[in-house]
């Protein structure tokens, strides 16, 4: 099998992605919306998509690695929106080739963090279908493992630069009123979301998620075990990732 390359693009001059490029002519396009913190690189999860035939997008957030603006000063899910606006005309930055994606149809993948950004874009009618593992949907249930408090200064000191963010953007996470899905139910359309979540996930816990699918109807998947690192498993488990790719191209009539 031929080797993916990666490449990069920018989108509103602002916001740094790595994508790939599928070996058929295709419409459908996955944005992954990655955790916090993280790796900047997504390139398994880019690999694993596009083998299926999608383009795949994986943005930094405004304010977050090599991606320009302040981190948090608008909500994230804005971010995504800002991709998907761009793709119909974006270039390639090493060689300044142009691509056009016609009507995109958009399938977002957020991981953790992520979650809220897939999930607060489920309504919009470019938007097909939404998979959130692990995802944080009340951003007021604190976890004794990783309490909010704490995480916003290790994230400061380590990472630096990588998370440009101000203690005041990082309250309105606190507060709950923003960029959480469990207070903003009005953007969410529970027929498009699949959620995966792990009983014994420490770090964002089970409940909220639990509670938001009974809301908004969306399909839930409780795993037994492997805490907040699921999506690894998930995704890389061969039959599951049958099931995701298969709920993602399924269209209902």
């Amino acid at each position: 099998m031929d080797k993916i390359k990666i490449y990069r693009t920018i989108f509103k001059k602002e916001i740094i992605a790595e994508f790939a490029i599928p070996k058929k002519k295709t419409n459908k396009v996955v944005i992954i919306c990655g955790g916090l913190p993280s790796s900047p690189s997504k390139k398994e999860r880019i690999e694993l998509f596009c083998k299926e035939g999608f383009w795949v997008f994986a943005p930094r957030y405004r304010g977050t690695w090599e991606s320009h603006g302040e981190f948090l000063k608008k909500s994230p899910h804005i971010d995504i929106i800002d991709v998907i606006d761009g793709l119909s005309s974006f270039v390639e930055l090493w060689s300044g080739k142009r691509y056009s994606i016609k009507n995109p149809e958009v399938y977002l993948v957020g991981i953790s963090f992520g979650g809220p950004a897939a999930i607060l874009n489920s309504q919009d009618r470019r938007v097909k279908k939404v998979l959130a593992i692990s995802p944080v949907i009340d951003w007021t249930n604190d976890s004794k493992e990783e309490p909010m408090g704490k995480l916003g200064k290790f994230v400061k000191v380590a990472f630096g630069r990588a998370y440009n963010f101000s203690d005041k953007n990082w309250a309105k996470l606190m507060k709950g009123k923003f960029y959480n899905p469990i207070t903003e139910l009005e953007k969410v359309d529970g027929n498009k979301i699949w959620l995966f979540h792990a009983k014994d996930d420490l770090t964002v816990l089970p409940k909220p998620s639990i509670k938001f699918a009974k809301l908004t109807g969306c399909k839930l998947t409780l795993v037994a075990k492997g805490g907040h690192g699921i999506a690894k498993n998930v995704l890389q488990n061969k039959k599951s990732m049958r099931r995701i790719v298969n709920f993602l191209k399924f269209k209902p009539k």
